[in-house]
């Protein structure tokens, strides 16, 4: 595996339209008036609830419902709505186009075995490695899951791809490894990644570039 060409991918946010997952539960159980307050109070909840890295990522958001004051029977609104979020509309055919040229794909992301499966089939794209944080008791920004990557394919990846400057992009320059920031947001860069891109319709020409 050591002179394969890697990419490591973060899921939701960068593949998966995790905020719009989100969201959309919460319009359903509290009302569209407050979703999007619920969700900026959402994103400052989950990382709190990550920290020790003692919870599944199911355990987090339910939590997180809970602490956002869910009725009775919703704290695993999140948690039963997750398998059926969708990617984003370009990730599939990136995906593919990347692997025709030859990457090797892996996830590392902050969540549990059974959503990790349930968003690859909502991908359709086979991954050779897809490492979990329930499964190292570790949430990103810490580098357990690139130390678990390393592991298994006997060296770091060649490129990091992912939408999050503080759980991806911020580590993958703690490590030294180049990295794509997918900027659906138009955020303003924080750790600054090696190449910018709106979202993932030049992944795989980027990834030639970097590589």
């Amino acid at each position: 595996m050591a002179g394969d060409r890697w990419a490591t991918f973060d899921c939701y946010g960068t593949l998966i339209d995790w905020n719009g997952g989100i969201r959309g539960e919460l319009a359903r159980v509290f009302g569209e008036e407050r979703a999007d307050e619920l969700l900026t109070r959402y994103h400052e909840l989950e990382p709190q609830l990550e920290a020790d890295g003692t919870r599944s990522y199911r355990g987090v958001l339910t939590e997180a419902m809970r602490e956002l004051g869910a009725p009775a029977g919703e704290e695993d609104a999140l948690a039963r709505s997750l398998p059926s979020w969708r990617p984003f509309p370009e990730v599939p055919a990136s995906l593919k186009q990347a692997r025709g040229r030859g990457w090797k794909l892996a996830i590392l992301s902050n969540t549990d075995r059974d959503f990790i499966d349930a968003s690859m089939a909502q991908l359709g794209v086979p991954f050779e490695v897809a490492i979990v944080a329930s499964e190292i008791g570790s949430y990103k920004p810490a580098l357990g899951h690139w130390q678990a990557f390393e592991r298994e394919a006997g060296r770091l990846p060649d490129v990091h791809v992912a939408a999050s400057l503080f759980h991806d992009i911020g580590p993958a320059n703690e490590l030294g490894l180049r990295s794509i920031w997918i900027n659906r947001l138009g955020e303003q860069p924080g750790p600054e990644p090696t190449h910018e891109l709106p979202d993932l319709s030049g992944l795989a020409e980027t990834l030639e570039d970097l590589a």
